[in-house]
């Protein structure tokens, strides 16, 4: 009898060890990667013997980095208002050739097109409140990378 309340307590709490209860934490993504965190882990180790490696704590994943990407230091361009609801300009004096790409938290391509004029107008009023990205490229290189908020 003691042995099956034994087994009926424990048993329910082994499907507990792939969780996080923790005071403190955010997760973030964007087109590249994803991050999770939490703040106040007591025990943290990462252990390797040159090939194989073994860590510890809350958060156990495979980390990807990838490289910083270059951009056009002397390009000029700003957008504005940001935070938007309704629309959003670029205001550039270099726009022939300039594509904008716009892109939302997990990098999946919204709205793209070029630019015809030094102040272009984007209507973002159908899109979902949130972070995005908004790339102009000419055709060979990035030139400026913004963040954007979406309210309501």
């Amino acid at each position: 009898m003691k042995i099956q309340l034994l087994i009926s307590v424990i048993f329910p709490l082994l499907g507990f060890g792939q969780e996080v209860i923790s005071s403190q934490g955010n997760s973030y993504s964007n087109s590249n990667t994803n991050m999770d965190f939490t703040i106040g882990e007591v025990i943290i180790n990462t252990e390797t013997d040159g090939t194989h490696y073994m860590t510890q704590g809350f958060h156990q994943t495979n980390w990807f980095f990838s490289g910083l990407e270059n951009h056009t230091p002397s390009y000029e361009a700003i957008i504005f208002p940001n935070p938007t609801e309704e629309s959003l300009n670029i205001k550039t004096s270099t726009y022939k050739n300039v594509v904008y790409t716009l892109y939302d938290a997990q990098g999946k391509l919204v709205m793209q097109n070029e630019l015809f004029e030094e102040q272009t107008s984007l209507q973002v009023s159908h899109l979902a409140p949130g972070k995005y990205s908004l790339v102009l490229n000419n055709k060979t290189d990035k030139l400026k990378t913004f963040k954007l908020i979406k309210h309501k």
